[in-house]
C-alpha cells in the first residue's frame, strides 16, 4: 500500500513547489483538499489525520493548529516548513546534512521542522567549524544574504511582480530586518551552536529565485589562527561524500570575480565556498543555494524521502 502524503497549504508558493515535485511520482498517494474546500476544517482534519506523512506550507499558527489537529494520533508524521517549531526540543531540525547522524535522526523522527533558507545557508558554515572548535561560541557572528523575492511568499511575489498592487516595490534591491530581530535569528543561533545572537542582516532583490547567504570571520580571532586552507578543509572533510550539500575546491573559487545568486536554481542543491587572500587572516564563508530548493520545498521533499525509506 503507497504512503499517503498530505500538503496542507498545497496552493501557497512552498505547497506549489512540493506538489510539483511530488507529480508524476508512482511509489506515493498524494491526498489533497480542493482549493474551493480549503478553510474546510472538517475536510482538513480527515485528510490530516488520513494521511503517513503530512506536510505542513502554513504560516505560524495554521501550522500549530494542524499540529494539534493530530496529536495523538502517532500514525501521522509531520514536516512543518514554518517557523513554529524550528527550537523546539521536541522536533527534529530537517537538515540532513548538519551533521553525521543527522539523516539517520530524521528518518526516525514524526516530527520533523524543515530549516529556513537562510539558516540552512548560515548553518551549512557555522556549525562545522563550531563543532570542531575552530569557531568560538562568543565570536561576533555577522551574516549578510540575499533572496530572490519569492522567498517572501504570495503575498511578496505580487509586490514584485504587479505594478498595480497598493504596495508595489519598484526598488532593484532592498534591505531589511533593519531591526536585527528578524525571525531566523533564533534558529541560527540554536542549530549554528552559538553563545551569541549572530548580526544578521537580509536583502531581496528583484529576481524571483536564489540565494548568497555571506559569513565573514576574521581568522586570525578564531582559536588556533587557522588558515583558509583549514576552514575550507574542515568544511570539505564535514561535507565529503554529500551530493546535496558540496564545497568548492579553492582553486576553483579563486578564478571567481562574481558570484550569482541564480546558479543553483531549480536545483535541491547547496554550494559552498571559502573566499579571500591567502595570509590575509580574512575569509568569506558564502553558501550558495535556490531558497525555493534546498532552501524550503527541495528540503521538505528530501526529509519526507529520508522518513519513508523505512
Amino acid at each position: 500500500m503507497k504512503p499517503k502524503v498530505f500538503i496542507d497549504g498545497e496552493h501557497g508558493t512552498t505547497g506549489l513547489q512540493i506538489r510539483s515535485r511530488l507529480q508524476g511520482r508512482t511509489d506515493i498517494e498524494v491526498v489533497s483538499i480542493p482549493q474551493a474546500e480549503r478553510r474546510n476544517a472538517a475536510m482538513r482534519r480527515d485528510r490530516l489525520n488520513e494521511a503517513d506523512v503530512a506536510i505542513l506550507c502554513l504560516p505560524d499558527e495554521g501550522s500549530r493548529e494542524a499540529v494539534s489537529m493530530v496529536e495523538g494520533n502517532n500514525a501521522v508524521r509531520v514536516i512543518d516548513t514554518s517557523t513554529a517549531h524550528r527550537i523546539d526540543e521536541r522536533w527534529t531540525y530537517g537538515f540532513a546534512e548538519m551533521e553525521e547522524a543527522q539523516a539517520d535522526r530524521i528518518a526516525a523522527a514524526r516530527l520533523v521542522t524543515n530549516p529556513g533558507c537562510y539558516p540552512t545557508g548560515a548553518i551549512a558554515l557555522l556549525r562545522p567549524l563550531r563543532a570542531a572548535g575552530l569557531l568560538s561560541e562568543s565570536y561576533p557572528v555577522s551574516i549578510n544574504a540575499v533572496s530572490g523575492y519569492t522567498g517572501g511568499g504570495k503575498q511578496m511575489v505580487a509586490r514584485m511582480e504587479d505594478p498595480s498592487h497598493d504596495e508595489a516595490i519598484d526598488a532593484p534591491h532592498f534591505l531589511y530586518g533593519l531591526t536585527l530581530a528578524h525571525k531566523h535569528v533564533p534558529e541560527m543561533t540554536k542549530h549554528g551552536l552559538l553563545a551569541r545572537q549572530p548580526l544578521f542582516s537580509p536583502s531581496v532583490g528583484r529576481f524571483p529565485q536564489g540565494m548568497i547567504v555571506q559569513v565573514p570571520l576574521y581568522l586570525e580571532d578564531l582559536p588556533g589562527a587557522p588558515s583558509m586552507e583549514d576552514v575550507h578543509g574542515l568544511l570539505s572533510d564535514h561535507y565529503a561524500g554529500r551530493e546535496i550539500v558540496t564545497v568548492t575546491p579553492l582553486a576553483e573559487s579563486r578564478e571567481i570575480a562574481r558570484l550569482d545568486p541564480t546558479l543553483l536554481n531549480g536545483t535541491d542543491r547547496m554550494r559552498l565556498y571559502v573566499f579571500g587572500t591567502p595570509g590575509s587572516g580574512r575569509a568569506n564563508l558564502v553558501a550558495l543555494l535556490d531558497n525555493l530548493g534546498k532552501g524550503a520545498s527541495g528540503a521538505a521533499v528530501q526529509n519526507m524521502e529520508l522518513m519513508l525509506a523505512d
